[in-house]
């Protein structure tokens, strides 16, 4: 047989470039059948029990299409429901035509209603009371103007009252003030300005003027009416000494943006009427603030911008809960940026983990550290890598909370900067000179990242974005992170979770339900996914539910007593006390902008008898804050029951 003569090394290619070409034309011909067979092979594999085990699992959640809404903020309520607050959900149109929503969803019908929203609610602040109530303050009074869409020139007018004898002048809306060169300003709304008040000083008397700041515009439009240095204006319309004694001063009128302003409403928003109930105003109106629970219940209003868009300068004040009022707190003046993550440690004191939203100084107030809120003492905590990258992290107490242990992660630089990093830090606040230590690194540098506080002693971390609102990052236009990772306190690890399948990143939020699963909901991207046109708000609302639920039969639910006092003991009833290890008291979550400083988990210790289990709650007021917890009992493995609602007093 006469062998064959092999093919010269120029047929060779020819021959392996044509089989190339025919293969990449079979390809392109069958792309189609690709893509569907490789989607649903995923759905398949995300579908199995091994890898809903050891991964978890998404799902979407079916919102009625009269039901979507800009979900803004997120509160787990008491009876188990969740309150998702948008107001005008960041929408100009709603704003004008006064269109504020709030929806309840129960977890345990899937059934949404509507509540009534009476004010717009946009980025106010919000924290639980004692009673359950959540206490939501401030919110949006007016929104920003870009440069370019102003065509008067604009400014704050304070108007002075420099007599004390004739008390109170009113000035409504369009009141006309001339400046020394004839140019005219008018004001936009209606104000009061008190009248002077006299004072003595030893033998000789002062007298101080009332005074009360108003918008005005120039009634021309153009730059003309610019002016970049404080002035003193007249008030037209005055006669004999009212027009020495009343004028207007102001700093300066310019075409310059004007930020969104603040409001100075409040409500007590009560779950069992679920219904808003007003109380008193704030005594600065605040947009972007953080409400912090303190030892005994009251709590503290922190930063914020006014009603005429300025950082409020370490203006702050309490709520008094048994008043129903707020009363300014001269004596803890401290400034910090927008939504400030302060957290209540054990001691009593407030540990601000330099996490916040981004409105502020680059520098003044950003420090992390704790703060005495008896003595108005700050001791700064260092060591953190990456400092300067703070803005739009994330921020959480550890569990259990008895470890005081405060973890950030991820953030980015000040304002809208590309620059994110994928640092995570802990701090350990027993520590008598706490400083911060590295934590395990993030898979991508991460903005807007949610954190939830699970029953078994985890974090779960999902979603953010590395650019700023999912935008360019790195050369690509989009750059959110359909990513989930499962942060193990233990092993100090992370580990992998299911990915999601919507992303999140600006006014997106995450809670832990009663069930034991975490809803994750809204995303405000700068940009949609061509990165050419403006962004859609993200009205999908994925639930995440962790391997915990994957691995058997859960212990029951325990039955017993729903008022605990703390340092005390309760007996639980149970048929599954003998596999009973661990007993957590989980704070609901209250949560927007990544700010989320009321959840917390607390060991309870734990002693097991037949059919029950006697549960001690610790005394420390700092460590366990008076209201409604979420109570779980923990099996050997790790699996939690689902939750039965107490109340710590």
């Amino acid at each position: 047989m006469t062998p064959r003569t092999r093919p010269t090394p120029a047929r060779r290619l020819l021959t392996a470039l044509t089989t190339i070409l025919a293969l990449a034309a079979v390809a392109v011909v069958n792309r189609p059948i690709v893509v569907l067979a490789t989607d649903q092979y995923h759905e398949f594999a995300i579908n199995r029990q091994s890898y809903k085990e050891t991964f978890g699992h998404w799902s979407l959640l079916p919102v009625p299409a009269g039901f979507k809404i800009n979900a803004i903020h997120g509160a787990l309520l008491k009876t188990g429901k969740v309150l998702i607050i948008a107001g005008s959900g960041n929408n100009r149109e709603n704003f004008e035509a006064g269109t504020f929503r709030t929806i309840l969803w129960d977890p345990r019908t899937d059934r949404f209603s509507d509540v009534p929203t009476p004010t717009d609610l946009f980025c106010a602040g919000h924290t639980f009371l004692p009673d359950g109530k959540l206490l939501v303050a401030g919110g949006t009074k007016s929104y920003e103007v870009l440069e370019a869409n102003i065509k008067n020139a604009a400014g704050v007018m304070k108007i002075k009252n420099e007599s004390p004898d004739f008390g109170a002048r009113t000035f409504p809306k369009g009141t006309r003030f001339e400046a020394d060169n004839g140019r005219i300003y008018v004001s936009r709304a209606d104000v009061s300005v008190p009248a002077a008040t006299k004072m003595w000083h030893g033998t000789q008397t002062m007298v101080h003027a009332g005074e009360v700041e108003v918008w005005v515009d120039a009634a021309e439009p153009g730059d003309a009416p610019v002016v970049e240095q404080p002035a003193q204006y007249k008030i037209l319309g005055l006669e004999g000494d009212d027009t020495r004694n009343l004028y207007g001063i102001a700093e300066k009128i310019t075409r310059e943006k004007q930020e969104y302003g603040g409001d100075k409403t409040t409500y007590e928003f009560d779950p069992e009427t679920e219904r808003y109930v007003r109380t008193g105003d704030l005594s600065k109106p605040r947009w972007y603030p953080t409400l912090a629970t303190l030892a005994g219940g009251d709590v503290l209003a922190v930063s914020g911008l006014d009603q005429f868009g300025r950082m409020i300068p370490g203006t702050n004040e309490r709520y008094q809960v048994k008043k129903k009022k707020w009363v300014p707190a001269p004596s803890l003046r401290r400034t910090f940026p927008t939504y400030p993550a302060l957290f209540l440690t054990q001691d009593e004191r407030l540990f601000f983990s330099g996490s916040n939203a981004g409105y502020g100084s680059a520098t003044e107030g950003r420090t992390p550290g704790l703060w005495d809120v008896k003595k108005n003492r700050f001791q700064p905590v260092h060591g953190l890598a990456d400092s300067t990258m703070t803005e739009t992290s994330a921020s959480v107490m550890l569990p259990p909370a008895q470890d005081q242990k405060v973890m950030i992660l991820g953030g980015g630089a000040v304002g809208d900067s590309p620059i994110s990093t994928a640092r995570t830090a802990i701090a350990d606040l027993d520590d008598p000179r706490p400083a911060w230590r590295a934590g395990p690194r993030l898979p991508n540098p991460t903005r807007y990242l949610n954190t939830v506080v699970l029953p078994d002693d985890t974090v779960f971390t999902s979603g953010g974005s590395s650019g700023y609102r999912g935008g360019p990052y790195q050369g690509r236009k989009r750059s959110d992170l359909l990513t989930a990772q499962i942060y193990d306190v233990r092993k100090n690890a992370f580990r992998k979770a299911a990915e999601p399948a919507v992303g999140r990143n600006y006014h997106s939020e995450a809670l832990l339900l009663p069930d034991g699963r975490v809803i994750t909901m809204g995303s405000d991207p700068i940009y949609d996914r061509s990165g050419k046109n403006p962004g859609v708000f993200e009205q999908r609302i994925e639930i995440y539910s962790p391997p915990y639920l994957f691995q058997g039969a859960r212990p029951a639910a325990p039955t017993g007593p729903s008022l605990i006092k703390r340092g005390e003991k309760a007996s639980f009833a149970t048929p599954d006390a003998a596999r009973v290890r661990e007993a957590r008291l989980v704070r609901p979550s209250a949560v927007t902008h990544g700010t989320d400083v009321d959840q917390r988990s607390i060991a309870l210790g734990v002693k097991r008898a037949p059919g029950g289990v006697t549960l001690s709650v610790p005394e420390k007021r700092g460590l366990v804050p008076a209201g409604w917890y979420m109570l779980f009992l923990v099996d050997g493995a790790g699996t939690p029951s689902p939750a039965k609602w107490v109340r710590i007093r």
